[in-house]
């Protein structure tokens, strides 16, 4: 059995507390994978906490911990790996907030929970973070004006060049070599406004974040970048478009100029089903849904939010709050296991963009 100790430490916070995110952790904390590869420590209320082990009839223990220090003898007992250690993060104010309902008293403890989170991973206190899923509205509702993890993320750990990946692992895809990561150009913004965000540029600096993270996260000597067109048919010639001729192909060229194996632009509706098949390691799609609704299509519940260009790791799983399901007993784990294993395996390669 590998020393406990040379695990790495991960920060799980538990997102909107209104939310599936303690329920998730939970269930997810049941799962023996996690435990032998890494030490899982939770971020947030201990009551809340609490009141999802008994939500799902978890035997499951919550142990509150009062410092990093504290935290650094966790999992030498194998015996902890049963109980749930949990660093306090935020006001008493929340265990009064509803439950599946929106509410800024949740999205303030969501935000102070990721922020301590992200500052201890900066300091190396944490070998990574996993986080689940948070509210956008709560968190505006809250005054913390940010479209999501990523951006938040971003700015406390003070980097410009930054993208979201959804990542599938290979045990969801046979045929790939270390799974497929779908980099996203644009993010959170209306479909109207794309075109006038995209330039080779940004295009191309995804192409060198997905490199990155599939060569030296996930092992890959060579990894193949598959690049969307924006545009049906990739524009059939300039019928539809003519941002691939435009824009996407000088950055694709700008991508192999540094020695990155490139491809496109390639129409994305066969595009997808080339990388399922195992043409390509990673995907750059152009805006949000297209690259969202086939990965979630071929994997809904197991996909993991990668936050790329962070001088820390961060994973998440790919799901929201779902405040329709919270606090019912019947939220799915697999996403958040499959986050935790991901960001377990990222760590113990000592993965960083820098």
């Amino acid at each position: 059995m590998p020393d406990p100790a040379q695990k790495p430490l991960l920060a799980i916070t538990l997102g909107d507390p209104a939310g599936v995110g303690p329920e998730v952790v939970v269930r997810a904390w049941n799962d023996p994978r996690i435990h032998e590869v890494c030490r899982p420590v939770a971020l947030g209320h201990p009551e809340i906490l609490r009141r999802a082990v008994a939500l799902t009839g978890s035997s499951t223990r919550v142990e509150v911990i009062d410092s990093v220090s504290t935290i650094a003898q966790l999992g030498l007992d194998p015996s902890a790996t049963h109980n749930i250690p949990c660093l306090p993060v935020g006001s008493d104010d929340v265990l009064d907030a509803p439950q599946a309902k929106l509410d800024a008293r949740s999205g303030q403890a969501a935000y102070e929970a990721v922020v301590l989170a992200t500052r201890r991973s900066i300091a190396g206190q944490f070998a990574g973070m996993v986080t689940a899923p948070l509210s956008k509205a709560a968190l505006h509702a809250a005054g913390h004006h940010y479209p999501g993890h990523t951006e938040l993320l971003a700015e406390l750990c003070g980097v410009d060049d930054f993208a979201m990946m959804l990542y599938l692992p290979k045990s969801e895809l046979p045929d790939s070599r270390a799974g497929l990561g779908v980099v996203h150009t644009t993010l959170h913004c209306s479909i109207r406004s794309v075109p006038g965000q995209l330039n080779p540029g940004l295009i191309a600096a995804k192409c060198r974040l997905a490199n990155a993270v599939m060569r030296d996260g996930f092992g890959l000597v060579d990894p193949r970048i598959g690049v969307c067109a924006l545009n049906p048919h990739a524009g059939e010639e300039e019928l539809f478009g003519n941002e691939e001729n435009l824009i996407i192909s000088p950055a694709v060229g700008m991508a192999r100029a540094d020695g990155i194996l490139a491809t496109g632009p390639l129409p994305a509706d066969t595009l997808m089903v080339r990388a399922r098949d195992g043409e390509f390691d990673a995907v750059v799609a152009m805006y949000h849904d297209q690259g969202h609704i086939a990965l979630k299509l071929l994997a809904m519940h197991r996909a993991v939010n990668i936050t790329l260009g962070l001088p820390i790791v961060r994973t998440s799983c790919a799901h929201g709050t779902a405040f329709d399901r919270a606090w019912q007993g019947t939220a799915e784990g697999s996403g958040m296991v499959a986050a935790i294993l991901a960001a377990a395996e990222l760590a113990r390669r000592n993965f960083r963009f820098r």
